[in-house]
């Protein structure tokens, strides 16, 4: 795929420049790898249940071939990471955190739906390294708080926001970063925090969006307020997952020279995107399919797009030739394409199947779509010679919310 755009560029000028950032959030890019089996059941009634898995937490090769009788795929735990942490949210914040604290932010504006892994993640990481979180939820606040709703609002600071409101989100960050800033504080965008950490800018030197005139009152210093986008769709939240990438081909690994095809789910597309680079970056043998879930094929090539100007323009990787940046990720629709958060008759049940199998717990909004699609392209004849791997994206306790709202597709899951 883009294998030719690669066959010139000086490898050792900006691929040594990531790995080796002045700091993580994650002390190692280290994730736990567990194999699947799937089998055919004979004898069942419902389709959701026609497959049998079975996990292998400790796969002793991961370099074997799939034979004609024996369907697998790989599943990167990155749900294990962290118990409120977890998943492709900690690995967009691998980088970003300790950016922030470079720069030495003292509160972080973001936002989100309510039950977004993503303020939640924000949070925790934000209470853990001393800096005070600002999470704007889109709605009203729930009758309970439960899952990541209820892990924002313990760990961080949470303001529900009208929907129409929140349809302008830039303008909806900027007003509340600069309220909190005040008159002697400051407001700067993740990408400008980006851009002058490539360039080693002193933070007194940082232009400023929003004003900069005296003291902040409190703690007799400047309040500096770092935006975040919904979901950390920024360039910078790409280092941590190619940091992962670098860590998956390892020898003793996937490799370098075995084709992948990793299956990702999509929310706003960064991390799929992130994968993507990793791929061009280390010259890997891999296909990077995402299914897309929260928007159409447009929008995605329109987020991959920018992300990769972005990081191009930040990381001078010219390498990556514009006529490459609508192909480094392959974007397929759902198995069984829906509104974004609709759950189907059956899915939860699906869930259910997974996790009694393999004790690997799937959600219907995200990662059952991964699974399906693992599963899908294991089974076929053409992907026989390539490994397949789901990388899971957590969002687990995403679960709480969606039992909320769709109490009747729980309560036929759980009849036997």
């Amino acid at each position: 795929m883009a294998s030719m755009s690669l066959k010139n560029f000086t490898y050792h000028m900006n691929v040594r420049r990531l790995p080796h950032r002045k700091g993580w959030l994650l002390p190692n890019p280290e994730a736990q790898i567990h194999k699947v089996s799937i089998s055919e059941t004979n004898g069942v009634e419902s389709p959701d249940d026609v497959l049998s898995f079975s996990i292998d937490t400790r796969p002793s090769s991961f370099g074997e071939k799939r034979t004609s009788s024996s369907s697998a795929f790989y599943v990167v735990r990155d749900d294990l990471l962290h118990p409120f942490v977890n998943g492709n949210k900690v690995r967009k914040l691998d980088a970003v955190i300790p950016a922030l604290l470079d720069h030495c932010v003292t509160d972080l504006v973001t936002c989100g739906g309510c039950q977004s892994a993503h303020t939640a993640a924000v949070a925790v990481s934000c209470a853990e390294k001393g800096i005070s979180s600002h999470l704007l939820l889109r709605g009203e606040p729930p009758e309970i708080l439960t899952g990541y709703n209820l892990v924002s609002a313990m760990y961080g600071n949470v303001t529900y926001i009208a929907r129409s409101v929140y349809a302008k989100r830039e303008e909806m960050l900027l007003r509340h970063a600069e309220l909190l800033a005040g008159k002697g504080g400051c407001v700067l965008w993740l990408k400008d925090i980006v851009h002058f950490s490539y360039d080693s800018v002193e933070l007194e030197n940082l232009p400023i969006s929003g004003h900069r005139t005296g003291a902040f009152e409190d703690a007799g210093r400047l309040r500096k307020v770092a935006i975040v986008n919904e979901g950390a769709g920024d360039a910078l939240a790409l280092l941590g997952v190619i940091r992962l990438v670098k860590y998956l081909s390892q020898k003793h690994l996937f490799g370098n020279e075995q084709p992948v095809e990793m299956v990702v789910d999509a929310g706003t597309g960064t991390t799929a995107v992130g994968l993507g680079l990793g791929v061009l970056y280390f010259r890997l043998p891999w296909k990077i399919t995402a299914i897309m879930l929260a928007d159409d094929i447009e929008g995605y090539q329109r987020q991959e797009k920018r992300l990769v100007s972005d990081f191009t323009r930040f990381y001078g990787l010219d390498y990556v030739e514009p006529a490459v940046h609508g192909d480094i990720v392959h974007w397929v629709n759902r198995i069984r394409p829906r509104k974004f958060g609709k759950v189907l008759e059956g899915e939860v049940k699906k869930c259910r199947h997974v996790a009694q199998q393999t004790g690997i717990l799937v959600d219907p909004i995200y990662t059952l779509s991964a699974w399906e699609l693992a599963t899908q392209l294991s089974r076929r004849e053409e992907t026989e010679n390539a490994r397949v791997v789901m990388l899971h994206t957590g969002g687990t306790l995403g679960m709480f919310g969606v039992a909320q709202r769709y109490k009747h597709c729980f309560h036929a899951a759980m009849q036997k």
